[in-house]
């Protein structure tokens, strides 16, 4: 008799909200309350967007410096990490980090065990250079009782090399905390780049990926929205979202098929396909590989 697949059904949901600039407390009760709201609808794994406690624009280094918290002992995580407990599900949120004289554009990534992990954004893009020092945590992932979280915010996306190491190491799922932007030369009629991205890179690493922008302007900064859920065939699994509305994007995942599934016929797989003769196997990575 045929044994039964295995499952490792995970409800996602992508948490689209407004951040008001400066206003962290009220920011993290709104986004609690989304998560509430998801986890009622049997989400268990939450992705919030980028720098969803503090808001993005800071006008100076030491507006940003006061506004980052430390992790996991800062009042934002320390309620995610609650509220984490209470429902019995993970989050993965985009936070201010500061560590000693230092700040990171980072994400927390807490679950009912508690603190998980953190991870620091290697790209940074435009004025985040004047407030936030490069990641310097390469790409981790995480093991959870759900399954293996890989974690990039927002610019990285652009560099394939980020979803492949985070594939390489393992990955099924990469949550992306987000606040993407209008890009010059975009086609009003097709969807966002960022969107075409995400796609393109679950396609070509048989990942599974949930992106969760933010919506809204900030100091005259517009931000587009479409959040969306993307399967490991590089097709939508939910979404996108709206471009200017508070949402819940959701999907219910069986993360085993981001490596079920990675061989595309008789001959071809993916990741197995590298020629590593040619080129690093870890792209100059120190990170060991995982099973692919």
């Amino acid at each position: 008799m045929a044994s039964k697949p295995t499952e490792a059904l995970v409800t996602v949901a992508c948490l689209q909200m407004e951040p008001v600039f400066g206003e962290t407390a009220r920011n993290v009760q709104a986004t609690v309350a989304l998560i509430e709201q998801a986890a009622a609808r049997g989400a268990n794994l939450m992705v919030l967007p980028e720098l969803c406690n503090t808001g993005y624009v800071f006008a100076s280094r030491a507006e940003a410096f006061a506004l980052g918290e430390t992790l996991p002992d800062g009042p934002s995580c320390q309620a995610w990490i609650d509220c984490a407990r209470r429902l019995g599900v993970y989050i993965v949120a985009g936070i201010t980090e500061r560590e000693g004289e230092l700040l990171y554009n980072a994400a927390a990534i807490v679950g009912p065990e508690g603190f998980i992990g953190r991870y620091r954004k290697v790209h940074l893009w435009g004025d985040e250079a004047i407030f936030f020092e490069p990641g310097n945590l390469g790409f981790p992932v995480f093991k959870t009782r759900i399954g293996t979280l890989g974690c990039h915010i927002c610019y990285d996306c652009w560099f394939p090399e980020s979803f492949r190491l985070a594939a390489l190491q393992g990955a099924e799922i990469v949550c992306v905390p987000t606040n993407w932007v209008p890009i010059p030369g975009q086609d009003p009629d097709r969807e966002a780049m960022a969107n075409i991205i995400c796609m393109a890179a679950a396609h070509t690493n048989s990942v599974f990926v949930a992106a969760a922008d933010r919506v809204g302007v900030e100091r005259d900064q517009p931000f587009i929205g479409q959040s969306l859920i993307v399967s490991y065939t590089g097709w939508p699994a939910a979404g996108p979202a709206s471009a200017t509305d508070t949402e819940i994007v959701m999907a219910t995942l069986n993360l085993a098929d981001a490596k079920r599934h990675r061989n595309w016929n008789a001959f071809n797989q993916v990741l197995r396909d590298r020629r590593t003769d040619v080129y690093d196997q870890m792209l100059g990575s120190a990170h060991n590989p995982g099973n692919f």
